[in-house]
C-alpha cells in the first residue's frame, strides 16, 4: 500500500477511533485543524484510493478501515441478531462493536466483511452460543453454505438448502426441524467463512 500523508495517518486514526459513532466532515475539519470540508473529502478519497478505507456509497458516514498501519489487522463491524422490520436487514442496524481481525483470517475482500455472535444452540455442535462468525456479505449462497439470513423478521444462522423455489433452512443441533423458507420475507445476508470459538472446554 501507499505511503500516507501525515494528515490522512491523523484522519485514519480519528476514522478509526470514531467508526462506532461516526463524524460528520465539520467535525472532522476541526479534529483535523483544517479550513475546509473540501480538504477532509480529499484526504478521505485518498485513503480509499491507497486501500485504507472503504465508504458505502449510499451512507458517507459507514465505512470500514481497511487497513491500519500501525497494525497488521483489518477492522470488522459485529451485529446483533435482533429481530429486524418486515424488509429490514441486519445490516441496517448499529453495529455493537468494531473488532480488529488479523487479515490472514479473511479469505475475501475485507469490505464485504462483517461478524455476528451466535446465540441459542440450534446450530451446535458446529457453531456454539456466543461463537463469533465472520461472514461475506452474498445474496447468492451454495447448497449447504451455513448462511446469516432473515426470514419473517429474524435473524439465523442455519444451513442453506434449495429445491426448486423452496428454500429450506436446516440446524445441525437434530432436536430442531427443518424450517421452510417465507417466500416473500426471507433473504440471505451473508455466507459464514469462519468460527472464532468462545468457550473452548477441555
Amino acid at each position: 500500500m501507499k505511503a500516507l500523508h501525515q494528515k490522512q495517518l491523523e484522519l485514519l486514526e480519528i476514522l478509526k477511533t470514531n467508526i462506532s459513532d461516526p463524524l460528520t466532515m465539520e467535525e472532522l475539519a476541526d479534529r483535523l485543524n483544517v479550513s475546509a470540508k473540501s480538504v477532509v473529502f480529499h484526504h478521505i478519497k485518498q485513503l480509499e484510493k491507497k486501500g485504507y478505507l472503504k465508504r458505502n456509497p449510499a451512507n458517507p458516514r459507514d465505512y470500514i478501515i481497511l487497513k491500519d498501519p500501525e497494525r497488521n489487522v483489518v477492522y470488522l463491524k459485529m451485529y446483533g441478531m435482533a429481530k429486524c422490520g418486515p424488509e429490514g436487514t441486519l445490516l441496517d442496524g448499529q453495529p455493537t462493536r468494531i473488532v480488529p481481525v488479523d487479515p490472514n483470517m479473511i479469505y475475501f475482500p475485507a469490505c464485504k466483511g462483517f461478524m455476528v455472535e451466535a446465540k441459542g444452540d440450534s446450530m451446535e455442535n458446529l457453531i456454539a452460543p456466543k461463537d463469533w462468525l465472520i461472514v461475506e456479505q452474498s445474496h447468492q449462497p451454495q447448497n449447504k453454505d451455513v448462511v446469516v439470513c432473515v426470514n419473517n423478521g429474524e435473524v439465523l444462522v442455519k444451513r442453506f438448502n434449495q429445491d426448486g423455489d423452496t428454500v429450506i433452512l436446516q440446524s445441525e443441533n437434530p432436536h430442531y426441524s427443518p424450517i421452510v423458507a417465507d417466500k416473500t420475507s426471507f433473504h440471505v445476508e451473508g455466507i459464514v467463512r469462519s468460527i472464532i470459538k468462545r468457550n473452548v472446554t477441555c
